[in-house]
């Protein structure tokens, strides 16, 4: 768990005292594969760092349209926009897998935030980084084809989850083919596709909700 913590930005910057501190005031939610932490349209309330497991963060639209946009793992935070703006959930949370997860009243951080007012550029470095990241994907959805879609969102999750093997590293991201579908952007169909190809080509190894990255550096190539 503090290996998880030290990781979330929240907690990089700070001495261990300050950090044992702002622990001390957090309390642990615990979700099963499937739990919902937050629905989008909630009034948002709390922040949350994962410690473990592994959240993904979607939304729906109005005709049942599904978006997934970002799967959270230990050290990643959810939630913290409402520090800033106390609006509505923008977004739903729900747990891929078994998680473990600390959460901190919005109410009680902005009490600790105003004696530390420096941790107010470390939350604001974070939100910067998650709009470039969102820029980042709206432009591959206009100029970028699903199967360099698909590399790079297999190369990301590669960066945090994956784990060596003797012929590559095996990451398991916890998506249905839907799921990662909806990740991309784009039909089930098409992204079963594109997975064929990387497989005929042996850049990678499907492994049910896993895959095994065989040629990592052609696969992140593709992704340019």
């Amino acid at each position: 768990m503090e290996e998880a913590l030290r990781r979330a930005c929240l907690f990089a910057a700070l001495d261990s005292e300050t950090a044992s501190t702002l622990r001390a005031g957090m309390t642990e939610v615990t979700l099963r594969r499937g739990g919902v932490l937050f629905v989008e349209g909630e009034a948002g309330d709390q922040l949350y760092v994962v410690v473990e497991g592994k959240i993904k963060l979607g939304r729906t639209s109005h005709d049942g349209r599904k978006n997934l946009f970002a799967v959270l793992g230990p050290g990643d935070m959810c939630g913290e926009l409402s520090v800033f703006d106390p609006g509505p959930r923008r977004a739903t949370a729900t747990a891929l897998t078994s998680c473990r997860l600390l959460g901190l009243g919005i109410g009680d951080f902005r009490v600790w935030l105003a004696h530390r007012p420096e941790m107010a550029l470390v939350l604001l470095r974070a939100l910067a980084q998650r709009l470039r990241r969102a820029n980042e994907a709206l432009a591959d959805l206009v100029f970028t084809d699903v199967p360099g879609r698909i590399a790079k969102a297999l190369v990301d999750l590669a960066k945090r989850f994956a784990v060596p093997t003797d012929d590559g590293v095996r990451v398991a991201h916890d998506l249905t083919q839907d799921e990662l579908a909806q990740l991309v952007g784009a039909s089930r169909e098409t992204v079963n596709k594109a997975l064929a190809d990387f497989v005929s080509r042996g850049w990678l190894r499907l492994e049910g909700r896993a895959v095994v990255l065989l040629e990592a550096k052609r696969l992140a190539r593709r992704a340019r």
